[in-house]
């Protein structure tokens, strides 16, 4: 079994046509079940270091109807991975060892919606915040050889803490 390494990239300019490209697939594939897609994740905040993996939001109108399609997106690349530790939500995996893409469904108003969409949009809001969380991502990946674990646990506080702050000023900005 290969042991997956975390790396680290400066932003890449493709990322958001990445995004659309899967988005328009989504879109096609699920039909009337989507209410929207959103790109998220660090590749989705321009200037911020990332894993070179793509993470999708999508918003359902039901999970058991997005259930019923799971086969479609298996055939499209992506592995089930159940609600992979957080009530309520569909994960997804494409790319294998290599992931390109991370998808997470949940129902359209479920809270974890807006944090995503809040932290997301508190990044690009705020470059001094983004330019020291893109430092402390490629630190933390040098730091512990790229070990996912540790590398997850070296972002861990940095995340809450601005989770917290991205839900406080989203709540006037929204």
């Amino acid at each position: 079994m290969i042991t997956r390494k975390v790396k680290v990239v400066d932003a890449q300019d493709n990322w958001a046509e990445e995004f659309r490209l899967e988005q328009e697939i989504l879109r096609e594939l699920l039909g009337d079940i989507v209410e929207d897609i959103h790109h998220i994740g660090s590749t989705s905040v321009p200037a911020l270091a990332a894993k070179p993996i793509i993470d999708i939001l999508l918003e359902v109108s039901s999970i058991p109807a997005l259930d019923t399609q799971s086969a479609k997106l298996i055939n499209l690349g992506y592995v089930a991975k159940g609600e992979y530790g957080i009530a309520g939500r569909r994960y997804f995996e494409k790319g294998g060892d290599d992931r390109t893409h991370h998808l997470h469904a949940f129902k359209s108003g479920d809270p974890h919606v807006y944090r995503h969409l809040a932290f997301r949009d508190y990044l690009k809001a705020h470059p001094e915040i983004r330019e020291k969380y893109a430092h402390l991502k490629k630190k933390t990946a040098k730091e512990v050889n790229g070990d996912v674990e540790g590398y997850r646990e070296g972002k861990k506080d940095f995340v809450e803490l601005h989770l917290a702050k991205a839900i406080d000023w989203a709540r006037g900005s929204y």
